[in-house]
């Protein structure tokens, strides 16, 4: 579903443009060494843009020479204090998501909008499913799709009024289908580029098959225009669930895909590990293609087919397989770096 185009620093979202991975940080934001050293961190596993917490004034003056030591987008995240929100963006901060709820009056929100309309700042309109206002609640008889959907429509609308509709809009739940169901609505009732996320989605287990279920179910409707996977974890693993969930619909390319065999009675190697560790490895190969990692030698050629290069073990021995066909024989020892190395020279093929 085509939206607006918005300009959040070097990036551009909405208009069909290709969507884009944002995490947040969890370091504490005033910490400028420990910040920069995670938004790179991020930004080198393939995050698009990074998202900071500003609780305290002094975090918002940290984001001046944050901004200085990072490439990606900076977006500050404000609860309740409209001084923050205007300190971010006097501090070089690329977007600001407020929830307009819980930012005051209407005076408040007009000079948070003022700020950034000076600058040509894109605010983010977040409204939780948590956060529902009463008088919504009590209407739809609990928190529903459709209550979140006229919370976060009304404070657009709030917005616009106030003359500016530089604006990203993103409704969040903790309930996969309720989420569904209100992007389905929201996106039919709005041009504004959407933030697609499963809020509070639990731990790494947890969390990225809420996020999976939920991101892939709306996405594959043309929804969305940035994710991020909420995970209770280290945000490095956000971003590769999120290029894991894009590369499975079919939404973005590059990087290596690993397919692996669940262990059996025949399995004579460490395949579990053997299979992290092959995840690990090719995690910074630029290539776009299959690699596949099977246990035995009994099934392991046949069902390698349809990956471009895959590895099967022994006992004690192991086969690099290409395209189906088995091509040598290593020690097992041997195994991981044969493949790496087949893989590190596959364009000289």
């Amino acid at each position: 579903m085509k939206t607006k185009t918005v300009k959040i620093g070097s990036k551009v979202i909405g208009g069909g443009n290709p969507i884009l991975i944002q995490s947040m940080t969890n370091t504490k934001t005033e910490d400028i060494a420990a910040t920069v050293a995670q938004i790179n961190k991020l930004a080198a596993a393939g995050c698009d843009i990074i998202r900071c917490a500003v609780p305290t004034m002094e975090a918002a003056e940290a984001l001046t020479e944050i901004k200085k030591q990072v490439e990606i987008p900076v977006v500050a995240d404000i609860h309740f204090d409209y001084r923050l929100a205007i300190a971010a963006i006097e501090h070089g901060a690329d977007k600001i998501r407020i929830n307009p709820g819980n930012i005051g009056s209407r005076e408040r929100v007009q000079a948070v909008v003022d700020a950034a309309k000076e600058r040509q700042i894109p605010i983010r309109v977040g409204v939780n499913s948590g956060s529902l206002e009463k008088d919504l609640v009590e209407k739809y008889h609990g928190v529903t799709a459709e209550g979140i959907v006229e919370s976060a429509l009304d404070k657009v609308k709030m917005i616009e009024d106030m003359g500016y509709d530089n604006l990203v809009i993103s409704i969040k739940s903790s309930d996969v289908m309720m989420c569904v169901k209100a992007h389905e609505l929201i996106a039919e009732k709005t041009d504004h580029p959407l933030h697609v996320g499963i809020t509070e989605a639990g731990t790494i287990i947890s969390g990225n098959i809420k996020s999976a279920i939920g991101l892939g179910l709306i996405l594959h409707q043309g929804i969305g225009d940035t994710i991020r996977v909420s995970l209770t974890g280290d945000p490095l693993e956000e971003i590769k669930s999120a290029k894991l969930i894009l590369k499975t619909l079919g939404l973005r390319k590059g990087g290596i895909e690993v397919v692996s065999c669940p262990t059996c009675g025949r399995t004579r190697i460490d395949l579990i590990g053997l299979a992290n560790q092959v995840e690990n490895m090719v995690a910074d190969i630029p290539l776009d293609i299959k690699v596949a990692v099977m246990g035995c030698v009994v099934n392991g050629p046949g069902e390698a087919k349809e990956a471009d290069i895959g590895i099967a073990g022994g006992i004690g021995e192991g086969l690099i397989i290409k395209h189906g066909e088995v091509y040598k024989k290593v020690p097992e020892s041997e195994l991981l770096e044969s493949l790496r190395y087949e893989l590190l020279h596959w364009n000289e093929n």
